[in-house]
């Protein structure tokens, strides 16, 4: 029959197990675990009973309060909607005026508007809405179909060179690609053409060879353009006097655009933009505007 021992420091068995004249203790387990243990226990339990929990073929148990993420997610989107159509519906109802005119309304529309903006346009226009090679710079007064709030949205709904049946169409011809003009000509014309919006360009630049670009232009240009380059925003032909180039400014870019002509494209929205959405865009984009130099 085995001997107990018991430790003479701390007054515990020994389970009889020594390691290089190191006993081990038969220490019994904390109080503070056991209750822990039982009170976790307990919650599992309760919380069975009023949570969902157990998986049941295709379905679950509901619990006794029926809550669950699906059905407090739904509840926020819920009231969320119904805060939201609160001022939405005076959007749907009131001009751009009276809707400019309002601040608070206008708070909603710069927030709601920028997330819209960031979700549909930013990843060809930028974040910033200042656009970039190809892609117009939208914080300015220079629109080629208009910049009127009422405007923009009809050239959301339709797009430019889109498969909307009711789409802007623009098109720059190729003048140089399709031999409509030599390249001399092409050159005075663009010449001519910076002049009407870099002075320092003008200056750099012969006067015989600005005239001769100016006739070029007068004999192929203005009827998109107009007589003074200032564009025709029912054509979608853009000014060429201010100084927001869509594919760039300087003498090689407007050569490579008189030569090879243009021919932008934006999609339609009306399939995936509701008509409040696309009037928050456009009351948004308005409010973005700084003014033309």
């Amino acid at each position: 029959m085995a001997v107990e021992e018991r430790d003479p420091f701390t007054g515990y068995l020994t389970t009889g197990h020594e390691w290089n004249g190191i006993k081990e203790l038969n220490t019994p387990v904390p109080r503070l675990v056991y209750f822990f243990l039982v009170v976790t226990a307990v919650f599992a339990v309760v919380y069975w009973v009023l949570m969902p929990a157990w998986p049941i073929g295709v379905t679950y148990t509901k619990g006794l309060l029926g809550i669950d993420q699906r059905t407090t997610v739904a509840e926020s989107l819920k009231q969320a909607a119904l805060e939201r159509s609160v001022w939405t519906k005076r959007v749907e109802t009131e001009g751009y005026a009276d809707i400019q005119a309002d601040p608070r309304l206008m708070d909603a529309v710069r927030q709601t508007g920028r997330a819209l903006f960031g979700d549909n346009c930013a990843a060809c226009h930028g974040i910033n809405a200042k656009g970039g090679k190809g892609f117009p710079n939208l914080t300015t007064a220079s629109w080629l179909w208009g910049g009127e709030a009422d405007t923009i949205a009809e050239t959301l709904r339709v797009g430019i060179n889109a498969t909307h049946p009711e789409t802007r169409v623009s098109q720059m011809l190729a003048f140089g690609r399709d031999k409509v003009l030599p390249r001399s000509d092409i050159e005075d014309v663009v010449s001519y053409v910076r002049s009407l919006s870099d002075p320092e360009a003008a200056k750099a630049t012969s006067p015989e060879k600005v005239e001769a670009g100016k006739a070029i232009f007068a004999a192929n240009c203005v009827a998109c353009h107009g007589d003074e380059g200032k564009g025709n925003v029912e054509m979608g032909a853009p000014n060429l006097t201010d100084q927001y180039w869509i594919y760039g400014g300087e003498t090689q870019s407007v050569f490579n655009s008189v030569w090879g002509g243009r021919q932008g494209h934006m999609p339609t929205w009306e399939a995936r933009l509701s008509p409040v959405d696309r009037k928050l865009l456009a009351l948004y984009l308005v409010d973005l505007r700084s003014p033309a130099p």
